[in-house]
């Protein structure tokens, strides 16, 4: 197996894994809102986020940002939490372009927040690994097309939920945000730093 199979599969396990769930429970928050219609949307959405952990994956892989692992623990819950109670807020079924932009700025700037969190879990795979940038490359892949298997699976529940067993779209919004918030609560309760 070659180094880029090895951190790529690595990154698709680490973002697949449910026992990390966090971030699981992040892109369904934050896609839970759009309709298999809306894709490119979404799409914007997931790339915004892949920007924002790709930057601090990066930079804290190759150790020029640290932030203290405890407080990263706990803020990826509330990023979780922000978003859950923005859809819970959203007065409109549809996304509007103004709400699609503040949540492309929200999925950036959480994306550094959740990049901090995966660069502890990649630091400690790479150890003495002596060229970082196809490990940290690799692994950067997998975690987005792990994130994009995510997106197709609840957008595909949510056109079946929706579409095929009549659930009113709001309700299964209101249904996965509230689950959601109140996941992320406990986890931040859990975590908390101080």
């Amino acid at each position: 197996m070659s180094l880029f199979e090895l951190y790529f599969k690595l990154g698709l396990q680490h973002i697949a894994d449910l026992k990390g769930y966090d971030h699981i429970l992040f892109i369904l928050t934050l896609c839970v809102v759009y309709s298999l219609k809306e894709w490119k949307r979404v799409l914007v959405l997931v790339t915004a986020f892949t920007i924002g952990h790709s930057l601090t994956l990066a930079l804290a892989t190759l150790d020029l940002v640290r932030v203290d692992g405890d407080l990263i623990e706990f803020l990826i819950p509330l990023t979780i939490f922000v978003t859950a109670l923005a859809n819970l807020f959203a007065r409109k079924q549809n996304v509007t372009s103004r709400q699609h932009y503040l949540k492309y700025a929200m999925a950036l700037f959480f994306g550094l927040i959740h990049g901090l969190g995966f660069s502890n879990y990649l630091r400690s795979l790479l150890g003495a690994e002596r060229g970082l940038v196809l490990p940290l490359f690799s692994f950067n892949v997998g975690i987005e097309v792990g994130q994009i298997i995510i997106v197709i699976i609840i957008m595909l529940l949510t056109k079946v939920v929706v579409d095929l067993l009549r659930v009113q779209r709001r309700e299964w919004h209101v249904l996965l945000s509230g689950a959601g918030l109140g996941i992320s609560l406990v986890m931040m309760v859990e975590r908390f730093p101080f």
